[in-house]
């Protein structure tokens, strides 16, 4: 492992959106990046936005399909001699249409992205980095993931699972007392790449599909946000569309023997 001195932020699905401008988000504060994404080139363009910023911050990017299980797990072995101060869990797409009418290959690409790329990488980052001081794990969630959208009905599961197990990661490194934090950010409609991929389309207009949106760049404000915070939760609300910060949102059960026979 490297010097802690020279530290890293880790950004998945960085190639666009929230991913993209929380990279600039995170440059702009004189972070080192290390950029994951499927595409080469949408890194590059990204590379020298922010060497255009700052030019003082150095980007490390890694071409990954995360899709893959054994993909995740040979980009966290790549990232043995980074030491990696913030990992930011964002890669995943989403999925609109009727469970009937699914189409199971994109759905379980849609699985393997959203749940267990997620999970085997945020695994392996808190075991190596649990007792690291300032380290922090931030999975980007759903405001799809604490309530049931129609039509959305897998992708909005996918969420639940991230939401519940963030969460309950949270919850058990405060038990343990450990250096490292989890959090959540939960977004409402955000204009990106989101909706083109979720609806099999190549022009997507949010401007006619919601009456209210963010765009990456105010979303990527409010991960800066949550980031700062001692909060575990930063959730947009669906009423308002303003963003919260929150300790939880899930019940837990503090004593797990609680019903069990002594």
């Amino acid at each position: 492992m490297k010097s802690r001195d020279n530290k890293y932020t880790v950004i998945t699905g960085s190639s666009s959106g929230i991913g993209y401008a929380t990279a600039i988000a995170f440059a702009k504060r004189d972070k080192n990046l290390i950029v994951i994404a499927r595409r080469k080139e949408k890194l590059e363009a990204l590379k020298q936005e922010i060497a255009s910023i700052n030019a003082n911050v150095e980007v490390v990017i890694k071409v990954c399909d995360l899709s893959s299980a054994t993909n995740a797990h040979s980009l966290f072995d790549d990232l043995e001699n980074y030491f990696i101060e913030t990992w930011i869990n964002n890669a995943g797409f989403g999925h609109y249409g009727s469970v009937k009418d699914q189409d199971l290959d994109k759905i379980e690409t849609m699985l393997h992205l959203n749940i267990e790329a997620l999970t085997i990488l945020s695994t392996r980052y808190v075991s190596k980095y649990q007792n690291e001081p300032g380290t922090q794990i931030i999975n980007i969630s759903s405001r799809g993931g604490y309530i049931i959208v129609p039509n959305a009905v897998t992708y909005c599961a996918t969420k639940f699972y991230v939401n519940a197990f963030t969460e309950g990661l949270a919850h058990e490194l405060k038990q343990a007392k450990a250096k490292l934090v989890a959090k959540i950010l939960a977004p409402a409609a955000t204009e990106t790449e989101f909706g083109h991929v979720a609806n099999n389309t190549f022009k997507y207009d949010y401007k006619k599909q919601f009456n209210q949106f963010h765009t990456a760049d105010q979303m990527a404000g409010f991960l800066i946000a949550l980031y700062d915070s001692d909060k575990t939760i930063g959730e947009i609300s669906t009423k308002d569309f303003s963003f919260s910060l929150k300790d939880g949102v899930l019940p837990y059960s503090d004593n797990p023997l609680q019903n069990q026979k002594s």
